[in-house]
């Protein structure tokens, strides 16, 4: 399995002060990958490195083995999705303008962004009727969803995605990432997300990536980790949403 992203020897500093210490990290083609861990872990700043967001300090970053430091901004971003806690999404443009805004920019023909719209409004589970709306007339799940489906708008490989169900209640975060699940399988993407959920990155992704004060102390696969761990740090993170696991089986068994 070839890698679609490669962090060699990345480091971030701002003023001196490092966010992101040297890092070596590996993203296979294909997988679902969480970054977890707390406030100043450094998950964002590494997510914006390999969408060339910002530079690194030292090192280099790979995408589909080629250094991003060749490549413009632009250039790179038009094969990588990017999806933000808050959507971002334009107010004064319909639903169907946001999701086309990247495949308009690439100049492709009218009638293909309407066609490519209305296919990912299904792929998201939204009605089409909702192409011509505001965002504000929308619930906060379903602008979510619009957010996902502008960030694949122009067929990228990979999907970055930065606490995308942070802001939304319960039962809605479980659906859309169910939903962004099988997208990731269905469209064969690379999908790398940052959240502050232990349990569901435990429950969505193929690797967990622990992160704590800029620096990566595990990355295995969710059972591996809930097998335990030799860092106390990540034995730490994971033993709550196991905790809670077992608290669940007990009631279930009542």
């Amino acid at each position: 399995m070839t890698d679609a992203i490669v962090l060699d020897r990345v480091s971030k500093a701002y003023d001196g002060q490092a966010v992101l210490r040297e890092t070596d990290l590996r993203i296979a083609r294909g997988r679902f990958v969480a970054l977890v861990g707390g406030s100043g872990a450094g998950k964002t700043t590494l997510l914006k490195l390999i969408n060339g967001l910002i530079a690194p300090t030292a090192g280099r970053v790979l995408v589909d083995g080629e250094d991003i430091a060749s490549r413009s901004g632009p250039e790179l971003r038009r094969g990588i999705g990017y999806v933000f806690q808050e959507t971002g999404l334009f107010p004064h443009m319909s639903v169907a303008q946001n999701i086309g805004i990247t495949p308009s920019l690439l100049g492709w023909p009218r009638d293909a962004i309407e066609a490519r719209a209305d296919e990912l409004l299904d792929l998201v589970a939204l009605p089409r009727d909702v192409a011509g709306r505001a965002p504000a007339q929308l619930s906060g799940g379903q602008r979510q969803r619009v957010g996902v489906a502008r960030a694949l708008a122009a067929r990228p490989s990979i999907l970055l995605m930065d606490e995308p169900f942070g802001a939304l209640d319960p039962v809605v975060r479980v659906a859309l990432a169910d939903d962004v699940r099988t997208l990731h399988e269905t469209l064969g993407l690379t999908t790398v997300m940052v959240t502050h959920d232990v349990g569901e990155a435990l429950l969505l992704a193929d690797e967990v990536v622990v992160m704590a004060g800029g620096q990566v102390l595990a990355q295995a696969p969710p059972r591996d980790l809930l097998a335990g761990h030799s860092d106390p740090v990540v034995a730490d993170l994971i033993a709550a949403p196991r905790r809670q696991a077992e608290r669940l089986a007990e009631l279930a068994r009542g």
